[in-house]
């Protein structure tokens, strides 16, 4: 799909815009980091879940309003969270991306967030390893490549528009490194032969209608929404790019001072979050409906019953983060040259969520040698 415009000066404009964002995420992540540094400095012991300390007076929690945060909504809405915290008064953020979560965390402004490994990685590569922990999973799967009619192939993707959430962000990673596979030479501004603009997920669907863009990689409800409001095409479903389909789309992570002075509230958390899955797991119509009218809520929108149906089967809850698959996302972001390579050991610590599947008859998950288990 094309639009009727003059595509050389919006190439140009989209160049300076993308200038300008990136240069303000480096700056803003850049202070953040400068901030964890102080914050986090190398960690007093391998076993940051094995501190002491006591309950905390406050958890602020960040999430997205997105199907593929189904463990946050609906832990929220049905007060399982909160049930499992206590005393300890829980707050929650709203974002609209990942590296914007990670820059809040980075920075101090909140204590854990549900938000793709993409975003988890990028945050501890650059505080060095001390910013945060990942202690459990949340989501699998639920993102793919929607294109517009008139693309049918992976060769008639030259020359065309792509969106994908923010720049470093998971989709976005994932959509670089699959061009970069297929041949396509991509930039961070946009340009190469394919371009990447890294847009607000909402502002894509209106791009996508517009066809001002001819695509976009991007998560649930999202791809059904490009799907089924768009008209678009599944081009690419990520899950067929993993060994048996399985990829971490959301994790759980925890500033890594806020878990050694807190296990105690980041374990009840975690073992509000084992409620969660659980009461998803068996009651699909009422999660689905539920999540959707959190969505309505928070956004000011539901999505149409086709839209929330086919979003649905697209991803589960999980509490395994899937850590085999984290040094692969790592090398992808490297090949982007969105990420140095860096050592990932000591990124989990998976300790509160095995006491706390094995006290439930679950069976324990792996770090797969990168941190506690």
């Amino acid at each position: 799909m094309t639009a009727t415009i003059d595509r050389r000066s919006d190439a140009r404009t989209l160049k300076r815009i993308l200038l300008g964002t990136a240069a303000m995420a480096t700056l803003a992540l850049t202070t953040a980091c400068a901030h964890a540094a102080s914050l986090y400095a190398a960690p007093a012991a391998n076993n940051p879940a094995a501190g002491g300390g006591a309950p905390a007076t406050e958890l602020r929690l960040a999430y997205q309003a997105n199907v593929t945060h189904t463990t946050p909504i609906v832990g929220v809405a049905k007060n399982f969270f909160a049930g499992k915290l206590g005393s300890t008064t829980l707050s929650t953020q709203i974002f609209n991306s990942g590296p914007d979560e990670m820059t809040a965390l980075l920075g101090g402004k909140i204590d854990a967030a549900y938000v793709g490994p993409s975003g988890a990685l990028n945050a501890y590569v650059k505080s060095q390893g001390n910013g945060l922990t990942i202690v459990a999973g949340a989501e699998n799967a639920g993102a793919e490549l929607v294109v517009s009619p008139g693309i049918n192939s992976v060769a008639d993707l030259k020359g065309k528009t792509l969106a994908d959430p923010q720049l470093g962000n998971t989709q976005d990673v994932a959509l670089r490194y699959w061009l970069k596979q297929q041949g396509f030479a991509t930039d961070l501004l946009g340009g190469g032969d394919v371009k990447i603009t890294p847009t607000d997920n909402s502002t894509t669907l209106n791009l996508f209608e517009a066809g001002k863009i001819d695509g976009g990689w991007v998560p649930e409800p999202w791809a059904s929404r490009l799907v089924a409001e768009g008209h678009g095409h599944v081009l690419l479903d990520e899950k067929t790019l993993w060994a048996d389909g399985q990829f971490s789309t959301t994790d759980l992570v925890v500033a890594t001072s806020y878990l050694r002075a807190h296990p105690q509230t980041v374990k009840a958390l975690i073992e509000g979050q084992l409620d969660t899955n659980t009461w998803v797991t068996a009651n699909p119509v009422a999660a689905a409906a539920l999540v959707n009218n959190t969505i309505k809520t928070l956004t000011g929108k539901a999505l149409k019953d086709a839209v929330i149906t086919r979003a649905w089967s697209e991803e589960n809850v999980t509490n395994d983060p899937e850590a085999t698959s984290l040094q692969t996302s790592l090398d992808h972001a490297v090949a982007d040259g969105l990420l140095k390579k860096t050592s990932l050991n000591g990124i989990y610590d998976l300790t509160l969520l095995n006491q706390a599947l094995t006290a439930e008859g679950q069976p324990a998950v792996s770090a797969a040698g990168l941190g506690n288990q």
